[in-house]
């Protein structure tokens, strides 16, 4: 999901009182907050540009990739990392870091397993001398994006990687953005060997999804491609489906909360807060059938927004696409979050088990107060490559 780039000056406005919509038959709800700004698809430019860069890369192969990668990344050199070169970026990770990593790996590969282990080989005699089989088969190559922009994604490392590795898959590389001078971020650089991945390209953005589609500098095209990545990334692996395959589409990361009267409203709202800051395009909500809880978070959120040491990104995300809508009764709420398919939701009430057995759609479910998803998303062990936009309708995260 992305939002429109019509400029324009960012107020946290709510809707008037008296403001009323219609949403998958629910006429009583009203929005004490509403999105400033609609979502859009992938603009004509990000297509043009990522469908030009695949094609040169078929064209020019590896000679491709370089020119991108000076151009993007200001890297020019052996975009394989040796060995040598891990072990020296593990080397300076702090201890507390290595720690909080070898704890999250353990959570990861424990859930993964516990999800290839449901799925069984049978036979079974279907009559008339027919018998029937299923046999699992993984993969036999994976390759896994790790974001390296604005911040490091070392838990996205062990979500993708480390899932793979569970999985049997026998091969599997990871790119990820280096700096001018060829580093990665230490930290990803210790996900990416706690999961045991077999080669790590320093490569970003469209330049490293083709090079792995097309085996250059490895000599063995993947099988599929997995990872969060920006516009470009998405566009490169939407583009490329079919000739390789992919976890799922995914823009910026969303939130919702469902909370009623028993709620705290700080709470709510540093959890919000500390989704929305993930940038200025990720869209957090919050569903309530209590008028005094919508009412102090509003107020309570840009407080919260000012605390941070850089607001603007989670300022400009609760502007734009910050949700508060009110609902009469836990069935509507239910309702409405299902229309908005989330792909985090966390449920705050007094009748939490019944919002787990009637919720449908979501990515990943964050049940009490104890449960934050900024905490558990990264490391309790499901994984946190999820769908977005609506896709939970119909699809799961990675497994």
């Amino acid at each position: 999901m992305t939002h429109t780039s019509d400029p324009v000056k960012e107020k946290n406005i709510p809707a008037d009182a008296d403001s009323t919509q219609s949403i998958s038959g629910l006429k009583g709800i009203k929005y004490v907050k509403r999105a400033f700004s609609q979502e859009k698809k992938i603009g004509p430019s990000v297509r043009g540009t990522v469908e030009k860069m695949l094609s040169e890369i078929v064209r020019d192969g590896e000679k491709a990739v370089c020119r991108y990668a000076k151009k993007f990344d200001g890297f020019e050199g052996d975009f394989v990392l040796s060995s040598d070169k891990i072990d020296q970026l593990i080397s300076q990770v702090p201890a507390q870091i290595k720690d909080d990593l070898t704890f999250a790996h353990q959570q990861i590969t424990t859930f993964a397993a516990r999800q290839r282990d449901s799925l069984k080989d049978f036979e079974v005699d279907s009559g008339n001398g027919i018998v029937l089989g299923q046999k699992i088969i993984p993969v036999q190559s994976v390759g896994c994006y790790v974001p390296g922009g604005r911040y490091a994604h070392a838990a996205s490392a062990l979500m993708t990687a480390a899932t793979a590795k569970t999985a049997g898959v026998p091969f599997v590389v990871a790119a990820t953005p280096p700096k001018a001078n060829g580093d990665i971020n230490p930290a990803v650089a210790d996900a990416l060997r706690l999961a045991n991945v077999d080669l790590v390209l320093r490569l970003g953005g469209v330049q490293a999804i083709a090079a792995m589609a097309n085996g250059l500098f490895t000599g063995r095209p993947v099988d599929m491609i997995v990872g969060p990545g920006n516009d470009y990334v998405a566009e490169a692996k939407r583009l490329l489906f079919g000739q390789i395959g992919i976890d799922v589409i995914a823009g910026p990361t969303e939130t919702a909360i469902i909370a009623d009267s028993t709620a705290d409203p700080r709470t709510i709202a540093v959890d919000l807060v500390s989704q929305a800051e993930h940038g200025p395009g990720s869209p957090v909500w919050l569903f309530t059938d209590c008028e005094e809880i919508a009412d102090r978070v509003l107020r309570i959120v840009p407080q919260v927004i000012d605390d941070l040491p850089n607001g603007e990104p989670a300022r400009s995300a609760w502007n734009r696409f910050g949700e508060i809508i009110l609902c009469q009764t836990k069935e509507e709420l239910a309702k409405i979050s299902d229309s908005y398919a989330p792909e985090h939701l966390q449920i705050l009430t007094e009748d939490n088990q019944w919002f787990q057995e009637n919720l449908t759609n979501y990515g990943s479910l964050f049940i009490g107060e104890g449960s934050t998803v900024s905490q558990g998303d990264k490391c309790s062990g499901t994984n946190h490559t999820l769908p977005t936009a609506g896709a939970e309708r119909y699809s799961g995260g990675l497994n």
